[in-house]
């Protein structure tokens, strides 16, 4: 009959569409904007977040990563690991670093240096005199605070600016024992993780059962931290299949998705059902990082705030930009609700605070045992990034209680370092959630 033709056509579009669906993790993604105290409850679904992301938040955001400043970075990447032997040069060809000098009488000679010793792996150090020298007047400007993330001592002659536009986050081939060494130590010392999840060295053998993130296995606030952590991981390994060296032949390297490393970290059946959780937490992270977001907007309204870079007309455009950013993300409709967090006996609330505080710590210290310096770098950014958006969610009452007066000192700051970390950070994941988009494009193209 005709009603049933239509019956099987219906069907040949959408069963080919929900597999893709389930491939890519999107199925086990479909709500999360509403999150509550058990973390599942919601009420939409990613298409929602998809849309205000791509169409919206990212292009803007974008805008403003590229100004100067929020492009330059201070990072302390030769500091030692300070749980196990690890040396600062990996022994991967692509993963050492050569400094590059200050633009001077040499700067040829150096200039001929640092691209010889180009690597995938290698951070790119090199800024001009005029650069270096404006930094040294930005670093007036920055306040001290309560940190949740080891801030590298900016006086330590080890400590030095990086352009992060000239160290984009891609494929640099640190993979195997010693990357999976890293995650290992993070899950399983500082992510209060349910103890049904195992985080095996080698990443090809997988120890969990099904619903290993069951409600009982502990509190709202641990699970809550295990998602983000665990969101972070896929955020990267996002970044590394969609930016990943396709041809890296004698005369060119080209970047480019790669399908089936992606496949490799979020095919439901290669990852025994855990791809599709990583997304989810990549989603709950992206919700985590925009309330942040929308909650610090008060902070940068202020009229004593400024992105200071000496130019008064650019850092006003900026700073406008920004706050036309913070007034988007504060205009989704369905945040992430942290009154969940934290809401029961005030002792035990403060001891869980603080308990997440020093994991926290703790996991930005690992980041100096990753023995690829560009990784290094990315990691210690989005780190630091991340602590900084827990730190707004916990400050709430002190961001209310800003000042109207620029004469009082407020009890709510954020120093540069916090400012840059915090936005680079949300950019990195704002780009994993339009990478998504792209995958699911190109896994349509191969059906």
């Amino acid at each position: 009959s005709v009603e049933t033709r239509r019956v099987v056509m219906k069907l040949v579009v959408i069963v080919p569409l929900l597999l893709l669906l389930e491939v890519s993790g999107y199925a086990e993604c479909r709500c999360f904007c509403q999150v509550t105290g058990d973390l599942d409850d919601c009420t939409c679904d990613v298409e929602t977040i998809d849309r205000f992301n791509n169409d919206q938040l990212f292009p803007k955001l974008q805008s403003l990563l590229e100004s100067d400043y929020f492009r330059f970075y201070k990072v302390n990447l030769n500091k030692p690991c300070p749980f196990w032997t690890a040396s600062n040069e990996c022994g991967l060809r692509d993963c050492a670093v050569q400094p590059c000098s200050p633009y001077s009488a040499e700067v040829n000679k150096q200039q001929d240096e640092c691209e010889k010793a180009k690597h995938l792996g290698a951070v790119d150090v090199s800024l001009s005199a005029e650069t270096r020298e404006a930094l040294l007047d930005w670093n007036k400007y920055d306040d001290e605070a309560e940190r949740f993330c080891v801030v590298d001592d900016e006086e330590s002659p080890d400590s030095q600016y990086v352009d992060l536009l000239l160290n984009p986050e891609r494929f640099t081939g640190y993979k195997g024992p010693e990357a999976w060494q890293i995650w290992n130590s993070i899950y399983e010392e500082n992510c209060f993780k349910p103890y049904t999840i195992k985080r095996p060295l080698n990443p090809t053998s997988f120890q969990s059962s099904p619903g290993s993130e069951g409600r009982n296995s502990s509190c709202v606030e641990k699970r809550a931290f295990f998602r983000l952590v665990s969101g972070l991981h896929a955020s990267i390994n996002v970044h590394l299949s969609a930016r990943y060296l396709l041809d890296d032949s004698w005369f060119q390297k080209k970047w480019g998705h790669n399908v089936s490393e992606f496949r490799q970290r979020f095919d439901s059946e290669l990852t025994v059902g855990e791809g599709p959780k990583r997304l989810r937490n990549l989603y709950f992270l992206y919700l985590i990082e925009l309330r942040a977001l929308a909650k610090v907007l008060p902070f940068f309204q202020q009229s004593s705030f400024q992105l200071y870079t000496g130019r008064p007309e650019e850092d006003q455009k900026h700073k406008e930009q920004l706050l036309d950013i913070l007034q988007l993300a504060r205009s989704f409709p369905l945040h992430f609700d942290e009154a969940s967090l934290f809401a029961g006996d005030e002792k035990e609330a403060a001891k869980l605070k603080e308990d997440i505080r020093l994991a926290f710590l703790n996991i930005s210290r690992i980041m100096d045992c990753v023995g690829c310096f560009k990784c290094r770098l990315w990691g210690k950014l989005q780190t630091q990034g991340l602590g900084t958006a827990l730190k707004i969610l916990f400050s709430e009452r002190q961001i209310e209680a800003l000042p109207k007066s620029s004469n009082q000192r407020p009890s709510f700051q954020l120093s540069r370092q916090e400012i840059v970390s915090l936005f680079n950070a949300f950019g990195r994941i704002s780009t994993s959630v339009r990478e998504l988009k792209n995958f699911r494009v190109l896994l349509a193209e191969e059906q």
